[in-house]
């Protein structure tokens, strides 16, 4: 029960710049996915091949140290507050991609992303306990909902945008600096202008009770089903489309590739609305449902484009429908702990990432195609689909 409550004195601007920091970071999820071509060009060699495999590793890379600040991230903000942390580790943000602009190998790529990731994982958790701490509770869902959906925002507009804008300048270093310029100008904003977070006060409890929770465990569960699912498709998705079809227009290919993520813009909001219409429980198998749907799809009909764009359209709804429920429920159930208990179940679906993205590489570069992969990935939708009726529908 909440001892003291007051709420930012403005939670629709405390709302905007939590949007544009959850575009800022999560930018850097994705960045490197529609650049392979020209990291291939640059990197690669008779001596030391540039591989898919080593292609998915700078995936796991970032999310390695992203999922490592989760907890220890949420920690952070809830001790000392999310604006801090958020400034801190927005900076790890705009260093780290100046860094990689300039890399000049595949291990400097591999350092970069590695350093990023630390930014991004206490970035994301901070950001959902400010939004926690700002936003009166009749608002929360909602809100959360557009944050989440700032995320997706970011990762999925840069699978459209980095390969023009490193069209353009013709270098795949622009790109990376675009994504550094747009971190600094974000940061600029947030220190300058971002109000101060609200202070919601309760009893911290046990972190380790807290660890112990089995339905957190069993939210992080879906994380990985639907956040971790998305990023791992978006990661390969630009690829298996240009592999399967030949497109006039390369903005086409792009557009249609950034919507499994881009769709987040729509259905995390949304999600934060249905919860309140269906419950938890409801919400999350009809999601994770069309989670399993859109893998069949992509795994038995990859040269059918109808049907792959009718994949990646479900993928993109079910994936960003549980966020708000979510992180709203993980956050009531140790709201002294907030931030910590939203980075646990996030960890869990960054977990995902960190083995499935290199797997999805490895196995395609056997098979010569991405069929066996997703169907793997369908199945493992159908379990996580299966577990989540333990969770509460309240």
């Amino acid at each position: 029960m909440e001892n003291k409550q007051t709420i930012s004195s403005n939670p629709k601007a405390a709302l905007i710049y939590a949007i544009l920091v959850g575009f800022a970071f999560s930018a850097n999820y994705t960045n490197h996915a529609p650049l392979k071509d020209w990291l291939m060009k640059s990197f690669d060699s008779v001596e030391h091949p540039f591989t898919k495999t080593m292609f998915g590793f700078l995936t796991t890379a970032i999310f390695l140290t992203h999922a490592i600040m989760q907890i220890p991230g949420g920690h952070l903000a809830d001790k000392f507050g999310p604006k801090k942390v958020v400034t801190i580790a927005l900076s790890i943000v705009c260093i780290g991609n100046f860094g990689i602009a300039f890399a000049s190998s595949y291990e400097q790529l591999l350092f970069w992303k590695f350093l990023v990731g630390f930014g991004t994982g206490t970035s994301f958790v901070a950001g959902a306990r400010y939004i926690f701490q700002s936003t009166p509770t009749n608002k929360l869902l909602l809100y959360q909902g557009y944050y989440g959906a700032s995320v997706l925002l970011g990762s999925g507009f840069v699978i459209f945008a980095i390969p023009q804008i490193a069209g353009y300048f013709q270098s795949w270093s622009a790109a990376f600096l675009a994504s550094a310029t747009v971190a600094v100008l974000v940061l600029f904003a947030w220190v300058l202008l971002a109000p101060p977070a609200g202070n919601k006060e309760h009893p911290h409890g046990s972190l380790l009770k807290m660890l112990a929770h089995g339905e957190l465990w069993l939210l992080g569960l879906v994380q990985m089903a639907s956040f971790g699912l998305v990023i791992v498709i978006g990661s390969w998705i630009t690829t298996l489309l240009k592999d399967n079809f030949i497109f006039s227009n390369k903005l086409l290919i792009s557009f249609i590739a950034s919507l499994v993520l881009l769709l987040g813009l729509v259905s995390r909001p949304l999600g934060g609305k249905m919860v309140q219409l269906l419950g938890v429980r409801k919400l999350l198998l009809g999601s994770l449902t069309m989670n399993a749907a859109g893998c069949f799809l992509l795994a038995f009909f990859p040269e059918f484009l109808a049907l792959d764009i009718v994949a990646i359209l479900l993928l993109g709804m079910g994936c960003g429908l549980p966020y708000a429920g979510m992180f709203n429920r993980a956050a009531h159930l140790f709201p002294g702990r907030a931030g910590a208990a939203m980075g646990l179940v996030n960890m869990l679906g960054i977990v995902f990432i960190l083995v499935g993205t290199p797997i999805v590489g490895k196995v395609a570069d056997g098979a010569g195609n991405f069929s066996n992969a997703f169907i793997a990935l369908g199945v493992f939708a159908v379990f996580i689909a299966l577990i989540s009726l333990k969770i509460k529908n309240d």
